[in-house]
């Protein structure tokens, strides 16, 4: 799993059909307790909000985690931390 940090929101004008409803957020990733790349994830919590902490998963199993419509996710928001002990 990957940790990072909720940035903001993406509006999409146009998404595949699988995917409407579900909102998208920009994450900051934390590696090693840096920030560095950030990603655009699909919010399966539909809960995250800005400055959040959260966990997330890549690459195929992030469509899997939408088991009753999977689509053409890249990256997903599957849980939240509640403390983050490194200074970041």
């Amino acid at each position: 799993m990957i940790t990072g940090r909720i940035t903001g929101t993406v509006v999409a004008t146009v998404k595949d059909a699988t995917m409407e409803g579900v909102p998208f957020l920009t994450v900051k990733l934390i590696v090693n307790g840096k920030e560095t790349e950030t990603v655009v994830a699909a919010d399966h919590t539909r809960q995250a909000g800005y400055g959040d902490f959260v966990y997330l998963i890549p690459k195929k199993e992030a469509s899997r985690i939408f088991r009753e419509c999977p689509g053409p996710y890249d990256m997903s928001v599957v849980g939240f931390i509640d403390t983050y002990n490194e200074e970041l």
